[in-house]
């Protein structure tokens, strides 16, 4: 296994066992001071833009993470290189959570549009505070504002659908097969396909506790990405452009 894939893979369930063998004391810091908060959040730190990428929710969450970084970071830390792929994954995840966030502004200033400013300024002043009581305010126009500023987005999941993007490019014809369908399905369709129904999904604001749009601004910096280094010709392999 490339170093970087498996690296990354270790970090990532060292810091899950860490927080499932210690709730109160390392997961609920991890949560608080690395989970990617509103940046309105008493609780935002600039560099939890990648810090969050190492966090997640619960095995499942950081299972078919690593599984789908497992099965295709393998092949694009190949092609990249160690150090182009380290920085391609991170800037993906970073990417992601910036496509969140701006999501989420959206979405502060619907549910703002509906409150008066000194109930706004009363949830920025001490909603962080009520939620780390594990609280929420009644109203739930209220309580809707404050989960969504002191509520982290956590996982590597949008690094992982900017290494999918890239295993489309680099591999448009490969078969993938997927669970419950019989026949492989070449890359690029699965791709477009995840892709769509992750965009149906937020669009649809399906109320899965999912960051269905960090996934999709994952794949559009790695696109965006993968689009530049092919510009500039930095992209190769053996001598060749890809």
């Amino acid at each position: 296994m490339p170093p970087v894939t498996k690296n990354l893979i270790i970090v990532n369930v060292i810091i899950w066992v860490a927080m499932a063998l210690f709730p109160q004391e390392i997961g609920l810091m991890m949560d608080r001071h690395c989970g990617l908060h509103y940046f309105l959040s008493q609780d935002f730190i600039f560099t939890q833009f990648v810090s969050y990428q190492f966090v997640h929710a619960g095995f499942t969450h950081l299972f078919f993470n690593m599984f789908a970084l497992f099965m295709f970071g393998m092949a694009i830390e190949s092609v990249m290189g160690s150090k182009r792929f380290i920085t391609y994954y991170l800037l993906c995840g970073i990417g992601a959570g910036l496509i969140q966030m701006g999501v989420n502004a959206i979405e502060y200033y619907h549910y703002t549009s509906m409150l008066s400013n000194t109930e706004v300024q009363m949830v920025l002043k001490e909603g962080t505070d009520i939620i780390h009581q594990g609280l929420n305010y009644r109203d739930p126009i209220l309580g809707t504002l404050n989960m969504l500023i002191n509520t982290p987005t956590v996982g590597a999941s949008g690094a992982i659908y900017g290494i999918l993007l890239a295993f489309g490019m680099f591999f448009p014809n490969n078969p993938i097969y997927i669970m419950f369908i019989p026949y492989p399905i070449k890359a690029k369709w699965v791709i477009v396909g995840y892709a769509i129904i992750e965009l149906m999904l937020g669009v649809g604001n399906a109320n899965t506790g999912i960051a269905h749009f960090a996934h999709l601004g994952g794949m559009i910096f790695g696109f965006l990405l993968i689009l530049y280094w092919r510009k500039t010709g930095t992209l190769r392999k053996n001598g060749n452009y890809i």
